[in-house]
């Protein structure tokens, strides 16, 4: 993928884990830190910290986010770019599911970023 965050912004993202199913990313910015436009497949994210982005999604308007450190969310495959426009680091782990998703969610999923 030319657009894997890990190659759009390796200074952000780091692979803390992979195997055949998954793959764990580790993502840390710091106020006013943006990212390149990237993609990501179908995930769930777990955030470290609370903080505040601007979503640039490939296609339609930007919104700003006010996220709790401690949530957990089902995030389908998207492209974007973000900024971060608050006052604190962003601290996010990303579980990226490798191969089609089939299926819906089984679970009521938690908000959803697009």
């Amino acid at each position: 993928m030319t657009d894997d965050p890990t190659h759009t912004d390796p200074d952000k993202y780091a692979v803390v884990f992979e195997n055949d199913l998954v793959r764990v990313l580790e993502y840390v910015d710091h106020p006013g830190d943006r990212t390149t436009p990237h993609a990501h497949p179908d995930s769930v994210m777990y955030t470290l910290s609370s903080f505040q982005r601007r979503l640039h999604p490939e296609q339609g308007d930007s919104r700003d986010v006010a996220i709790e450190a401690g949530t957990v969310a089902w995030l389908p495959a998207q492209h974007h770019a973000g900024e971060n426009i608050g006052e604190t680091d962003t601290h996010v782990l990303f579980v990226e599911l490798k191969g089609r998703t089939t299926a819906a969610p089984s679970v009521t999923p938690g908000p959803v970023l697009d």
